[in-house]
């Protein structure tokens, strides 16, 4: 059964291309998979999943599509225990409160309607994204760290893209916004959900793509040394860490030792900036027992 479409789809990349080169143009580099799926996401008004491992850039995809598009980014950032009021809206209750006492003696009828209005309504990221007339990307992080009840408030907002509010009523959006939802894959989301969307899953790049992302992100760094920092990264992606260097680390570390006017990845360089990419001391001690940095 094909879902009725509720709000209108107002595509912001022509093509294939035109991702590619807008997403190029302020600093991701995408290959032909992740290219065609904005494109479609975008084009057809669907919600786009996002999986892969930490660090492999499924967040700074959705920021690159707001600042290829001049979108406002709304972020609602998942965790256990995250709930409707966090997510989407809550009443302002201690301004009903001094509103409720102010009225004194009013009928509660009228004070009941005057309470639940716009004035005390706050709004949260699922609901403003909803409320937006301009262009709008929605960013459901890491929605495999909320609890399994959270995706079934977030069915209704991305099957039709409204929102129920029982004192106001039905708010449908005027506007879809661009949605991407991430996920790290530490537990299988729903069908219904994923249903509701489309999928791209991410890995690590290629080295050559990875050097080229260092280069276009740290352009006064030499190549010679851009691809001794991606393959010694590649390494120690390779290794049995607790946490595997990013690809931001990677362009971080490059940046720090371009600041340090290194120009060659030796062994000392790396034993000095280690710390850069590895964030856990035991990871370190293994990444210089087990680096052949000779």
């Amino acid at each position: 059964m094909t879902e009725a479409v509720t709000a209108p789809v107002r595509p912001q990349f022509a093509s294939v291309a035109d991702v590619r080169e807008r997403l190029g143009r302020v600093g991701y580099l995408t290959d032909d998979a992740i290219a065609t799926t904005v494109f479609l996401a975008d084009r057809l008004g669907k919600p786009l999943l996002v999986e892969g491992p930490a660090g492999v850039g499924k967040t700074e995809l959705s920021k690159s599509v707001a600042a290829a598009t001049g979108a406002e980014m709304l972020r609602l950032q998942c965790y256990e225990g995250l709930d409707e009021a966090r997510a989407l809206y809550e009443w302002n209750y201690k301004k009903q409160l001094l509103r409720i006492q102010a009225a004194g003696d009013a009928a509660w009828d009228e004070t009941h309607d005057d309470i639940f209005s716009e004035e005390f309504l706050l709004s949260r990221p699922l609901l403003s994204a909803i409320r937006r007339d301009d262009a709008t990307v929605l960013l459901i992080d890491e929605v495999d760290k909320a609890d399994v009840e959270v995706e079934g408030l977030l069915l209704e907002v991305l099957s039709d893209f409204q929102v129920t509010i029982p004192e106001l009523g039905t708010i449908t959006a005027s506007r879809r916004p661009f949605v991407v939802l991430t996920s790290n894959a530490s537990r299988e989301l729903s069908e219904a959900l994923k249903r509701r969307c489309l999928y791209l899953h991410l890995d690590y790049p290629t080295a050559e793509r990875e050097k080229a992302i260092v280069l276009s992100r740290v352009p006064q760094v030499p190549e010679q040394l851009a691809e001794q920092v991606v393959r010694t990264v590649r390494a120690l992606r390779a290794m049995e860490l607790k946490k595997a260097p990013s690809i931001s680390e990677t362009i971080d570390w490059a940046t720090t030792l371009l600041a340090l006017g290194i120009d060659t990845l030796d062994e000392e360089s790396v034993v000095t900036t280690l710390g850069v990419v590895l964030k856990h001391v035991s990871d370190q001690v293994r990444a210089v027992n087990e680096l052949n940095l000779s």
